[in-house]
């Protein structure tokens, strides 16, 4: 929303003057808040765990997964990256592969791309054939007697090149994830709060039949605030607090972060953000792809709302 934007900073201020505490004691901020969010998802994602960074939430979202499903096993994309803690390390091939390699539980599926993935624009099923992938790496998976607890996902892949899935992609991968036993992890950590304009969750774009069981969220969500989220089903949650050793963090979810992801959310609606982001991105887009026409160099523009790619070539037919 800005940097320094006056209506976050004044709800920092007002909350600080007043009251800011560990989150063992209890906050109407925290429930206005998580009621707030609730209303930009879907119905069956209700329960929110609050935290500091977007790399908590993935840890979280990792924990959440396996409490449900009982199994360890996790499949990413290429070139993804979730996080700097050690347990999302291990699930990012794009800091893995330079440090210790990958782990046995870890498995990795090609990226959605079809403009310079295994699957191109002129395949007949790139969806299909992306999420055949996905499916064969389960049955490789499962013929090794491992289990998969998670197929975890940026839902618009960015480190690994501003990649936009095909539609459809994430409901057969999910189908194949669900029937192995495991959950669907959306990462919204750069990509949600309306970037993408015309829906305020990146994973909205793959259809309204699309709902993860599991999204984070990062970054924008505090405007540059230490604030971060984990939303999720009731099922998922009541296993996880079926363990008897609950979540808890200090200052995830105390009344100052609270009070300034309020604000956060009140500035998208009033400034018609997510309308912003659509009109600037289709001019962005546009006046890109008038560049591609003149320079050789750009063989590909891609893009949706604030989330744009620009793909530098060096030969257009390889």
């Amino acid at each position: 929303v800005g940097h320094c934007h006056p209506d976050v900073v004044k709800a920092a201020h007002e909350q600080n003057q007043l009251l800011n505490t560990n989150s063992r004691y209890l906050h109407d901020n925290l429930v206005d808040y998580a009621e707030r969010l609730s209303k930009t998802l879907p119905e069956k994602l209700c329960i929110f765990y609050f935290l500091n960074s977007g790399s908590e939430a993935n840890d979280l979202a990792l924990r959440l997964a396996r409490q449900y499903t009982k199994h360890k096993d996790v499949i990413v994309l290429d070139h993804a990256y979730h996080g700097h803690l050690t347990s999302l390390i291990d699930i990012s091939p794009y800091k893995f592969r330079n440090l210790e390699g990958q782990k046995e539980w870890v498995h990795v599926a090609p990226v959605p791309d079809t403009y310079r993935g295994l699957y191109r624009e002129d395949h007949e099923d790139p969806v299909t054939a992306y999420a055949d992938e996905v499916k064969n790496i389960i049955e490789d998976a499962h013929k090794r007697g491992r289990k998969i607890a998670a197929f975890f996902v940026e839902s618009l892949p960015s480190v690994g090149g501003q990649i936009i899935p095909p539609a459809g992609y994430f409901q057969k991968v999910a189908e194949h994830v669900h029937k192995a036993g495991g959950v669907f992890i959306a990462d919204e950590i750069q990509v949600g709060f309306g970037r993408v304009g015309k829906h305020f969750w990146a994973f909205q774009l793959q259809g309204e039949d699309f709902i993860p069981d599991i999204v984070t969220m990062g970054k924008p969500i505090g405007n540059g605030h230490p604030l971060a989220c984990v939303a999720t089903t009731k099922e998922i949650a009541e296993a996880f607090a079926a363990t008897g050793v609950e979540y808890f963090n200090t200052f995830g979810g105390n009344p100052v972060s609270c009070a300034i992801g309020l604000a956060v959310l009140d500035v998208i609606e009033r400034e018609h953000l997510q309308a912003h982001a659509t009109e600037v991105g289709n001019f962005l887009m546009k006046t890109l792809k008038e560049q591609q026409i003149k320079h050789p160099i750009i063989g590909d523009v891609r893009g949706c709302g604030l989330f744009i790619g620009v793909d530098l070539i060096k030969d257009q037919a390889e």
